[in-house]
């Protein structure tokens, strides 16, 4: 028994916590108002035709705004080089303006890429705590059942074998 409740306090606490995790990721993201744009005219890639004008308040959302819509126009920015590449050139030819604009470009779309997927990432961990909540209920439930039908199926063969015996038939000829 104290394992059952232990699993019921354990799956209620997951539950708990990856509610919160779920919680926290939209109070997180809503009040920053990153919204998709609303068609593909607005520079919306066809995969995410399905976020059209949707703003971003959900892990799945935000995964998907940083990789697929912050990612697609980063790769844009300085013939697909990252960050780090065009800091570096910057840093060597620090008269090239065209090369510091870019290199500051880089950095706040890969810093808001890097939020967003952060948000993704707990957005999952709360997922996750939730589906182990799940299991760990169900569990908790059947090993705290357990006992109880065991009791209740022993108890009535206990009532069956107190019962008076049967007499055995006569045996022909005795």
């Amino acid at each position: 028994m104290g394992i059952a409740a232990g699993l019921l306090a354990t799956g209620v606490l997951a539950l708990v916590g990856g509610t919160y995790a779920h919680d926290v990721v939209h109070d997180q993201l809503a009040p920053q108002k990153i919204f998709f744009p609303a068609d593909a005219k607005s520079g919306l890639p066809d995969n995410l035709s399905q976020y059209a004008g949707q703003q971003v308040d959900t892990g799945a959302e935000a995964k998907a705004y940083a990789n697929d819509f912050i990612g697609l126009h980063l790769t844009e920015i300085a013939g697909g080089k990252t960050y780090a590449e065009v800091s570096g050139a910057s840093l060597a030819d620090p008269t090239n303006q065209k090369l510091a604009q870019q290199t500051q470009t880089l950095f706040r779309g890969e810093t808001l890429r890097g939020l967003l997927l952060n948000a993704w990432g707990w957005a999952t961990v709360g997922t996750v705590a939730i589906i182990a909540g799940i299991v760990l209920l169900v569990l908790g439930g059947l090993l705290f059942l357990l006992p109880a039908l065991d009791w209740l199926l022993n108890d009535r063969r206990v009532a069956g074998a107190n019962a008076a015996p049967a007499r055995p038939a006569p045996i022909a000829g005795d």
